[in-house]
């Protein structure tokens, strides 16, 4: 009784809305939603009426009760819901005659406010009211109420069945809710080949069709913003009715970072003559994008700028100068074709790889411009704007990165996205105040359900998630696709998952990634069985409606990522032991080619899930990767046999020493104490033994962000830099057999120098010694050391230490800098064996 209280009160966490309000037990002064009608304004924004006619698709699927639209009050029930803007009919009346006050939301961006009143107009006894400040707004407004009901964002896109209720009412009073990032949206990218087959199978192609259930899902999850596809497809040409799709959603259209003026690059293919190539062919470019700019009429942010043909860089000998006068030639084309100042049409311009080489070396654009900072691709910022400078009109914005096709690797077939990484980069943006724009490359928005949810979520409001709540977070958004009484259990499922699948991405996944001989493939591939078998498990106690749900979202990427896993510690054995004649090398590459078999039929399975609904979508390739680009069809890792009879099964594992210093630790001891155990003591950073802050700055907790547990950071993240041993500081207690001469192995995320200075820092000292100072990304620019990086998602760094004597011995990593994520410390007195994720915790 106990557990289930605590995982309502869970539950229950007020994470991603402000207020519930919705609920199946009738309360004094409440609405109910069956036995309505839906009033609404004709005239009102087209986006209200689709609202409306949404509105009353989930109100019908989660009770049964088909409520009524009319826009007559003459025909307005008992009870009726009024939804509109606020210069709608309707709410104008009610505003006049005193019924309802809205100060709270005039004026503001896409803010909405719901409101139960009692006699709003002759012959109704009660309203709900769901007003909207604009047409985005009501929207919302509408939308936060299906959630509540019971309707998922994901119940069309990933099968997501409604929470059937014979009843619900709103409770009464008032529920105000705003945006605090203006622009929140994802980017369809490297959509091919899964999401560009499938799309045209199911809808010939990206059409209008395919886009009206994009643009209900970002509304949904209360976005607004979309990049359209572009691998070959043009939003605008493509299909004309696409823009009218957009405005009747609400939606705001953007190009990508390197296609001006609304122009889709693939029509430079289709219309363009001669060179992309402003110095010998301004004219034609200038046409170009002037004809975007006409066909654009919808609401939109102009991407200006340009890169070189094809996503590719300009050439080296491009000048600021060129950039600059492009830019301003640009403008005036928005100017000409607008009939009003630039500075009055939303644009951007995307600080994207070499392009922020450009701003870096000085060149500006106007002020009124948002400067879209990015990230590597990799999910680590590159750059934040600096604290205390003059703000800009146009103000910063993030593009960031979920899905992604470049060095070291593609990463296109799983989600291996892990919140609490992007919580931590993302809380930094809004730290920095890069508030104006908020993007995300999805790819082919399935697998990305859950860090879509997570990246909408936190850009509505970045001041309701804090760093302590996003293991609820993960339960939270279980419950709202599968109900509660399994949300706990399945989230943390999906945190275990996202923290797994982050060490290192499929496409990156080889026989050498993990060690055999010390037995760390074995630890790995065990973690991702026992996590597989407790999704199974979970699965079957889910009521059946949610079984396609439930494999999708949360089963099918830890089947296939253990699978994979599998497959490949099969071929590490077979490698080791055919170099050793071992004839159980060929017992085990028979047991990989089943499981590189397994990995087709798990893939099957979910193309066949609602008869072939998601054909196609989990067709990226993933395996026999060669160089950064995937291969045509994933390809078998190659195998050996031998003929020899040599006896053996498995490598020869590494004796311990049976060395340790556990026996030194006085009886007693509380807390986390670390001691030597072969040569090695290892430590996860949050198993601290006493954590000193310095008033308001404070090393703090970020559950789940490290490669094998929890992290910690410096907050605020905007605190200033600290005096070497001077900041906050974390003490680790420790037990040595050993004397003399240690490394020490700082195990930190591999964040980049967002604030363009000497590299971020941090410091570490032994007992009495002097503290030692990290600079843990100086070499960010050197291509192959941040590849490394990524690849590994850590950094490590190693600083060398004496130490006089056997026995307790305390380390101290002392705060520098904010934005340093430390996740793990391991002391090497030459016991230190190879492996990925370092040495195993030797804790008492």
């Amino acid at each position: 009784m106990k557990a289930k209280l605590l995982c309502l009160l869970l539950l229950s966490g007020k994470l991603a809305t402000a207020q519930e309000w919705v609920s199946n037990t009738a309360t004094k002064g409440g609405f109910a939603l069956t036995g309505t009608t839906i009033l609404v304004d004709s005239t009102d924004a087209p986006l209200v009426l689709k609202s409306a006619s949404l509105l009353q698709q989930d109100i019908l699927a989660v009770t049964g009760y088909n409520p009524p639209i009319t826009a007559s009050l003459n025909r307005a029930g008992k009870n009726t819901i009024v939804l509109g803007t606020l210069n709608a009919k309707p709410l104008l009346q009610l505003q006049q005659n005193g019924k309802l006050k809205t100060q709270g939301i005039k004026g503001q961006w896409e803010a909405y406010q719901v409101q139960t009143v009692a006699n709003p107009f002759s012959g109704v006894e009660k309203a709900l009211v769901i007003a909207g400040s604009d047409r985005r707004g009501a929207a919302y407004g509408v939308f936060e109420c299906s959630k509540q009901m019971g309707v998922s964002p994901w119940y069309w896109w990933a099968d997501v069945p409604v929470k059937k209720q014979a009843q619900l009412f709103v409770r009464p009073g008032t529920y105000t809710d705003a945006p605090k990032v203006r622009y929140r949206g994802i980017f369809i990218n490297d959509e091919a080949p899964a999401l560009a087959n499938w799309s045209r199978e199911k809808f010939g192609g990206f059409n209008h069709q395919f886009y009206e259930k994009v643009f209900e899902l970002i509304l949904r999850l209360k976005g607004n913003y979309l990049w359209p596809a572009m691998w070959g497809s043009a939003f605008y040409d493509d299909d004309k009715s696409n823009i009218n799709s957009a405005d009747t959603f609400g939606i705001v259209i953007g190009t990508s970072h390197h296609e001006p003026l609304m122009r889709a690059h693939d029509e430079w293919r289709r219309y363009g003559t001669g060179k992309w190539n402003y110095d010998s062919n301004a004219v034609r470019l200038q046409d170009f994008w002037r004809k975007g700019m006409q066909r654009a009429t919808n609401e939109k942010i102009v991407s200006i700028g340009m890169r070189g043909d094809g996503d590719e860089p300009m050439s080296r000998e491009t000048a600021t100068a060129l950039l600059e006068r492009i830019v301003k030639d640009q403008r005036s084309i928005i100017s000409e074709v607008s009939g009003k100042p630039a500075s009055e049409t939303p644009q951007l311009w995307a600080l994207y790889k070499e392009v922020q080489d450009y701003y870096d070396k000085g060149m500006r654009v106007p002020d009124d411009v948002t400067l879209l900072l990015c990230d590597d691709n990799w999910g680590n910022i590159r750059r934040l704007p600096k604290l205390g400078e003059a703000p800009r009109k146009g103000g910063y914005g993030i593009y960031y990165h979920f899905d992604y096709v470049g060095g070291p690797r593609n990463y296109k077939w799983l989600n291996t996205n892990n919140l609490a990484r992007v919580w931590e980069q993302m809380h930094l943006a809004w730290a920095y105040n890069a508030r104006q724009i908020w993007i995300v490359n999805v790819g082919d928005i399935k697998p990305m359900e859950l860090p879509t949810s997570f990246f909408l979520d936190y850009a509505w409001n970045p001041e309701r998630i804090g760093a302590k709540d996003l293991p609820a977070y993960y339960s939270q958004w279980a419950a709202g696709q599968f109900g509660t009484e399994q949300a706990q259990d399945i989230g943390q499922v999906l945190q275990q998952y996202a923290q797994l699948s982050a060490r290192r991405k499929p496409e990156l996944l080889h026989a050498t990634t993990y060690n055999l001989i010390n037995q760390e493939w074995d630890r790995v591939v065990n973690e991702w069985s026992l996590l597989r078998s407790k999704a199974e498990r979970i699965g079957k106690t889910l009521a059946p409606q949610y079984g396609d749900a439930y494999f999708q979202l949360v089963l099918h990427p830890i089947a296939a990522f253990a699978n994979l896993h599998e497959m490949y510690h099969a071929v590490a054995l077979n490698q080791w032991q055919a170099g050793q004649q071992m004839t159980f090398a060929n017992k085990h590459a028979e047991r990989a080619k089943e499981l590189y078999a397994r990995d087709s039929l798990i893939t099957l399975q979910y193309h066949q899930l609602k008869g072939g609904k998601w054909n196609h979508l989990m067709s990226q390739t993933h395996i026999g990767y060669t160089y950064w680009q995937q291969p045509l069809v994933n390809k078998m890792p190659e195998l050996r046999y031998v003929n020899a009879t040599v006896a053996g099964d498995g490598p020869v594992l590494i004796e311990p020493r049976v060395l340790s210093a556990m026996d030194l630790i006085p009886a007693g001891t509380k807390g986390h104490v670390f001691y030597e155990q072969d040569g090695v003591v290892s430590m996860e950073a949050s198993h601290f033994t006493t954590n000193e802050n310095k008033g308001a700055q404070q090393w703090q907790l970020i559950p789940g962000i490290g490669r094998t547990g929890d992290g910690l950071s410096l907050f605020p993240v905007t605190a200033p830099k600290q005096a070497v041993g001077k900041g906050p500081v974390l003490s680790y207690e420790w037990y040595a057999y050993d004397s003399g001469a240690v490394k020490l192995h700082t195990f930190v995320s591999p964040t980049l120098n967002f604030q363009h200075s000497e590299g971020l820092q941090l410091a570490v000292s032994i007992d009495d010694e002097a503290p030692q100072l990290i600079t843990i990304n100086r070499e960010d620019e050197n291509v192959r050391t941040w590849e490394s990086w990524v690849a590994a998602n850590i950094i490590t760094k190693q600083t060398a230490h004496k130490i006089a004597k056997p026995g307790k011995h305390i380390l101290k990593v002392w705060a520098v800098d904010p934005g340093v994520v430390l996740q793990k410390l391991v002391l090497d007195f030459g016991g230190m064996q190879p492996s990925y994720l370092g040495p195993e915790e030797t804790k008492k």
